[in-house]
């Protein structure tokens, strides 16, 4: 069984026709790093499963200071779902830290696919239901944990982000400065 149909059914039973009818409308990609495959103020109308690489999810501000809000990681839906749902423009930006290997898919023509099919709909309402989990558990760090605790979580999660993802973007997601970040991993002898 193909990997992507093995990640797809560890979320819902995908069928092989199923697995067959999204991959007519899923084009694989390779995109090079530093690339924003997502615009501020764009209206999307894709969706991404990312396959190899590092994506982050960014809000710019007037003055161009920069707030990661996510990093992702393989294998992962990416997509400014919001702006995609309301078909509205984003307020994020999405864009490759690293070479990337996706699969783009068309919203609308997906949409359209779990209207007419039960399963790629549950397929559909798993996969938010994990995104709504996880951003409920990245507010709650915000909230209630330290930076030195959001630091730990974050390696927990990711073990390999320090030789992944640049210092700067770690600490913009933490919501520190890379000094700040650089005296915490002194500190835990990360350095």
């Amino acid at each position: 069984m193909n990997n992507n149909h093995v990640f797809l059914n560890s979320i819902a039973e995908v069928s092989d026709e199923l697995f067959l009818e999204l991959q007519q409308i899923a084009r694989f990609r390779e995109i090079e790093a530093g690339t924003q495959i997502v615009r501020l103020g764009e209206i999307p109308s894709k969706m991404y499963m990312l396959r190899s690489g590092v994506i982050r999810c960014y809000l710019s501000t007037e003055s161009g200071k920069e707030f990661n809000k996510s990093f992702y990681l393989p294998i992962s839906f990416v997509a400014s779902l919001t702006a995609l749902i309301k078909g509205t423009p984003s307020l994020f930006v999405f864009e490759t830290i690293t070479n990337c290997k996706l699969y783009e898919m068309d919203y609308r023509k997906f949409t359209i696919l779990c209207g007419k099919n039960h399963k790629l709909n549950e397929l559909y309402s798993k996969a938010l239901e994990k995104v709504y989990m996880k951003y409920e558990s990245r507010l709650v760090e915000l909230i209630s944990l330290n930076a030195k605790d959001r630091y730990l979580k974050l390696i927990g999660q990711i073990p390999e982000i320090n030789d992944l993802i640049p210092q700067f973007h770690i600490a913009s997601y933490l919501g520190i400065t890379p000094v700040q970040l650089s005296r915490i991993r002194k500190k835990l002898g990360h350095n």
